[in-house]
Parts: C-alpha cells; sequence; structure tokens
C-alpha cells in the first residue's frame, strides 16, 4: 500500500470537517467523498448564499453540512478539520480545535506530506505568481509533466494520485497558508518581505515567520533562493540548511542569478558564468518581472537552459491582473494591476512606465501604511481616483508628502469602480496610461482581487 492509499485508508476512520467549498476545496471535497470519507462541510453562508446547486451536487455524493453562523459547532465535533487558507489558523476556534485534540491541517499541507515528486515552492510579498508561473513554463518548455497550484488557484492533493516520481510540482504558498507550514519543497524561493496583510498577522514578526516556514523544515539536499536586494529576505540566509543561492539585480552574487552591467540575465556559479537573456527580451514591462526572472533562474539553474529562458521572455504574456494589458481607447492605455494589493506593488507599476499615469486606487484597509507610496505617486502621478473604505487614508498620505504642493495631481473621488473608469476617461488624453493599482484589498466591495479586475476590464471594455 502506498502512502497515498494508507492516508485514504486512515481517513476512512475518522469524521472530517471541511471549511468552505471554494476553489482550495470543492475538487478535494468530491475526492473523499469518492473514497468513503465522511465529510461535513462548514461554511458560514447559508443555503441560499452557498449555491442551492453546489449543496444539492455535494449531498448527492455523500456531504453533510454545516451552514450559517454556528458553523463552527460542529467542526468541533469533528476529527480532522482542513481548514481554508483565508480562516486564520490562530484564530481562537482553530486553537479551541488543536486543544481539544483534534487535527487541524490543509489541503496544501496534506499535498507536500504526500507528494513523490520534487516541490518548487515560491512565497513572497509581491512576485510570486508570475514567479511560479516562470519556473512552471519553464519546465514545461523543458518536456517535464508539471502540476501547478497552491495559492495560484488550483489545489493539488486532487490530483495527488497521477502525480509520477519523475514530475514538477511547481507550488505558490502566501503567509496564510505557510503560518501552519511544517513541511517545505525541495526548492524554495523567497522574492522578497514588505509589510502585507498585518490587519490578519497583527505584527510583522509574525508574518515574516510565516514565511521562513517555506526554509525551516528542508533538508541538507534542499535549495533555497533569497532575494539579495531585499534586506528582510537576505537576513533569512542564516537559518537555509541546504545550499544557498541569491538573486540580485543591483550586484553580482557569487552563487546565483544576477543582472550585469549590460542588461544580460545571467547565472554565477562561484565565478563559472552563464548568459541567459537580455532583460529587453523580456515581454512583459517593470524591473519587478527581471527580478521574477531572476529568481526563477536561480530557482531553475541547471535544470532549464538558457534557451528555453530566452524563448520564454520574448513569448510569455504575463498573468492576469498583473499589469496586464485591457484596451487602447481614443489614443489612452488601460491597464489592469488588480494584484497591486500593496503599496509597493503600486511602486512596481509606476515604475514600468517613464511617462505619468491615472491610478484608480482604493480597497479596505490591511492596516499597513500609505506613505511609502506617497512621494512616488506625486512624482509618477497626474490623476489619483479614490475609491473605497481607504480613499481617504490614501489621500491623507499622498497629500502629507513634501512634494504634493508642485506635483500638479489632479484627486478625484468616486463611489464604484463604474464611476472611476468614467473618471479616468473624462480625464485621460491621447498617449495616457490609465492603471487600476489600488494598493489594497478588495474585500470592501469584492470577494477577491481576481474580480475586483474582472470588474475593471469589463468596465473599460464597455467606455464608447
Amino acid at each position: 500500500m502506498t502512502k497515498t492509499e494508507r492516508f485514504f485508508e486512515e481517513l476512512k476512520n475518522r469524521k472530517i470537517a471541511v471549511i468552505g467549498a471554494g476553489v482550495s476545496h470543492l475538487d478535494m471535497i468530491k475526492l473523499f467523498l469518492s473514497k468513503g470519507i465522511d465529510v461535513t462541510v462548514c461554511d458560514k453562508a447559508d443555503k441560499e448564499k452557498f449555491g442551492v446547486q453546489l449543496y444539492n451536487e455535494l449531498k448527492s455524493l455523500g456531504a453533510k453540512f454545516a451552514l450559517g453562523e454556528d458553523y463552527l459547532d460542529e467542526m468541533l465535533r469533528c476529527d480532522v478539520i482542513f481548514r481554508t487558507p483565508g480562516m486564520y489558523y490562530n484564530s481562537p476556534a482553530l486553537t479551541e480545535a488543536r486543544q481539544k485534540g483534534i487535527v487541524v491541517t490543509s489541503e496544501t499541507e496534506a499535498f507536500f506530506d504526500l507528494c513523490p515528486c520534487k516541490i518548487y515552492a515560491i512565497t513572497g510579498s509581491d512576485g510570486k505568481t508570475t514567479t511560479t508561473t516562470l519556473v512552471s513554463e519553464f519546465f514545461k518548455a523543458e518536456g517535464k509533466n508539471v502540476h501547478l497550484g497552491g495559492n495560484i488557484g488550483k489545489a493539488l492533493l486532487p490530483m495527488i494520485e497521477s502525480v509520477k516520481d519523475d514530475d514538477v510540482a511547481v507550488v505558490e504558498l502566501s503567509s496564510f497558508q505557510l503560518l501552519s507550514m511544517r513541511e517545505s519543497p525541495d526548492v524554495a524561493g523567497i522574492t522578497n518581505i514588505t509589510p502585507n496583510h498585518l490587519n490578519v498577522h497583527g505584527t510583522m514578526e509574525e508574518y515574516i515567520g510565516a514565511k521562513c516556514n517555506l526554509l525551516l523544515h528542508q533538508n541538507a539536499f534542499s535549495r533555497a533562493v533569497l532575494s539579495y536586494d531585499n534586506e528582510t529576505t537576505r537576513k533569512l540566509s542564516n537559518i537555509v540548511r541546504g545550499e544557498l543561492r541569491y538573486f540580485s539585480r543591483m550586484v553580482k552574487v557569487d552563487n546565483g542569478a544576477f543582472l550585469r552591467e549590460d542588461g544580460m540575465l545571467c547565472y554565477n556559479e562561484h565565478g563559472n558564468i552563464t548568459e541567459y537573456c537580455h532583460k529587453d527580451d523580456i515581454r512583459i514591462p517593470g524591473m519587478h518581472n527581471v527580478e521574477n526572472y531572476l529568481t526563477a533562474i536561480a530557482m531553475t539553474y541547471p535544470e532549464v537552459s538558457p534557451e528555453t529562458v530566452k524563448k520564454t521572455a520574448k513569448e510569455f504574456a504575463g498573468v492576469e491582473h498583473r499589469i496586464e494589458f485591457v484596451r487602447e481607447l481614443d489614443g489612452v492605455k488601460y491597464y489592469n494591476n488588480s494584484i497591486a494589493s500593496s503599496p509597493t506593488r503600486v511602486l512596481a507599476c509606476l515604475a514600468s512606465f517613464d511617462q505619468k499615469q491615472i491610478l484608480i486606487q482604493g480597497g479596505s484597509d490591511k492596516s499597513i501604511s500609505f506613505e511609502p507610496m506617497a512621494d512616488p505617486i506625486c512624482k509618477k502621478c497626474k490623476v489619483l481616483i479614490l475609491m473605497g473604505q481607504t480613499a481617504q487614508k490614501i489621500q491623507d498620505a499622498v497629500t502629507a508628502s513634501p512634494l504634493f504642493k508642485d506635483s500638479g495631481i489632479k484627486i478625484i473621488r468616486v463611489a464604484n469602480m463604474q464611476e472611476a473608469v468614467q473618471a479616468a476617461h473624462d480625464n485621460a488624453v491621447p498617449g495616457d496610461i490609465v492603471s487600476l493599482s489600488p494598493a489594497c484589498a478588495s474585500f470592501d466591495m469584492y470577494r477577491m482581487f481576481e474580480e475586483r479586475g474582472k470588474h475593471f476590464k469589463q468596465c473599460v471594455n464597455e467606455l464608447k
């Protein structure tokens, strides 16, 4: 009997609670039910909000339900809880469950424990989705069978029975997923660490600690790739157990990927230099994407050839919602950067274009400061359109900048996305760039940043 077969057999003897039936859990629930496992779906939504069709589908497969305000009560009567990443690991309810002896785990943790193939995993405050996608594209181009998932939107545990030893798993991990992880990947990459999600983690120390779990459980034959340019990330080198590699666009690192003075992306293996591609070969804009390529190169050297990287650089058009070109209308270009849920992501967007932009910003509050983006906005923004819960907070940060008085920025307040896009259109002239770069989470108006980005694109495409 394989380890995976034993895992499913053992679950048959336990009562399983699955928190939520979203993207990361739906296929897992169906898989468990097909194995004859006792599954209770716990969700705060009532039957109507949960979805009658989905409810009936899962019920027909044998699922039980605990829906509504008291959904956590049933969870505490189960033997194993699979939490959604959106449920804080240190919440009172899950803490109580652990104290009662209930197993609290996640789909991602189970996959890591069972996966028979090499795992490449990436985290970071910014750039992790693009970097994860690049690593996946590199290996696909090399002919590997790649399993891509995690925080990038696809659950991996449901496909565990089809994963072969010589496949490759490429996984994006958020701080929420990593907070409870006690197993690390074969190859770990951290793009950077800057303040983020402090409304959930409470302290920067816990946020950094969660990221550290990507490294802490590696063995001596593992590999870790860290940003040399980001001081917080670089300081994690002392907890690296296996081979340490860096990436940098500022300096020539001794063992890792770097941007040479002539614009070439290279890998330095203790004096042995391998050239990959020129930064101008990279189709997606911005120096932050040069850093993403450097991370991916350092993670995959020497398994991926320079020819593969160069071909990918020229052809890869980027990931949706990340400085994604939407449309040109009346000489104005519109970009969807809904992923920019923090000030550092806004800075990357501002730096990606040489001209001043029209920015649409605002959303739900993550308890992080907007001060770091205030000066750059005064330098690189001509019209600032604000909406949502944080509109006033952003306006206060920008107007408090010593550069604001002479910036000439026009600040416009709107109630929703339709008004924001219309205001951008009304204030734009041919040659302008309009960017949705919110600097905030989406939860005041939307369920996810993807939903926000799709609505922005819809509004832009509806402009006459």
